[in-house]
């Protein structure tokens, strides 16, 4: 039966209309019909909470369709997303098996089918079923060099157009956009990209801008094409200095006080001239 969010729920692992390269999509026959009869499979509206972050763990969650927001916050109220979690990759499996609260906080980006497991019913499918244990430690490995490659993105990127570009080049190749002229659906608004890359929303929208008058990238609604990727690409290598890059490439020199007669670009320049109007 179609469900009101446009795809059809599925019960059975073994008949998924989802089954991909996930992490339980590959388990033997038998591992297949033992998961099947523990798990309960739920559809999610967009912007639902699916656990939040140092709640008490109740179990693993299997995303078997959308995607899935992970984020952590500070005291302040400051978030950083890990990453978007897509089809295939198993929630809170860390916790499960630490015996730890959930590290993250778990939202839907758009409507979603998760197949739910609780903490116990997995532990006693692990004894029955060892051998998922190496496919558990490839998981953990894959998670963890998820997070490091995000730190790195956030940590030591030297510019917030670094930032963007290199998070836009990363994602239109997750949505299988790798070329110039092709299109991908990014469902992030531009507050959710800042939390993605360590910066504001602000920031976020004056590089989008920047990038699309130079001609890197077009825009329609939530469709992005990148029309110029080597020019994208030069900003994750190397933002490059003005005098051996292209124009659209000039590498944008941050404001500071008393400096306005030395800013070239001419964005800076309205920006400069408001401020000592103002």
């Amino acid at each position: 039966m179609q469900s009101p969010y446009g795809f059809e729920p599925s019960e059975n692992c073994r008949s998924c209309v989802f089954r991909q390269n996930g992490f339980f999509c590959q388990l033997s026959p038998d591992e297949l019909k033992d998961f099947d009869a523990i798990k309960h499979v739920a559809t999610y509206p967009a912007n639902a909470t699916l656990f939040m972050e140092q709640q008490t763990l109740r179990g693993i969650y299997l995303l078997c369709e959308g995607q899935v927001k992970l984020s952590f916050s500070s005291n302040a109220g400051k978030t950083l997303v890990l990453r978007i979690a897509k089809p295939g990759e198993v929630l809170g499996l860390l916790s499960v098996l630490s015996g730890n609260p959930y590290e993250v906080t778990a939202e839907t980006l758009r409507p979603c089918q998760v197949a739910f497991v609780s903490g116990n019913d997995f532990q006693m499918f692990l004894r029955k079923h060892p051998a998922v244990f190496q496919r558990l430690a490839f998981h953990l490995g894959w998670q963890y060099k998820a997070a490091c490659e995000q730190l790195s993105a956030v940590g030591l990127s030297s510019s917030v157009y670094e930032r963007v570009a290199k998070f836009l080049l990363n994602w239109s190749v997750a949505g299988g956009a790798p070329g110039n002229g092709n299109r991908f659906t990014l469902p992030l608004t531009h507050e959710e990209i800042a939390e993605c890359i360590g910066t504001t929303r602000e920031s976020v929208t004056r590089t989008i801008s920047e990038f699309r008058s130079r001609g890197l990238i077009e825009i329609h609604g939530s469709t992005f094409m990148i029309v110029d990727r080597a020019a994208l690409q030069e900003f994750r290598v190397h933002p490059a200095s003005s005098l051996e890059a292209d124009p659209r490439l000039l590498r944008l020199t941050p404001i500071r006080r008393g400096s306005s007669p030395g800013i070239r670009h001419s964005l800076w320049k309205r920006v400069a001239s408001g401020r000592k109007s103002a």
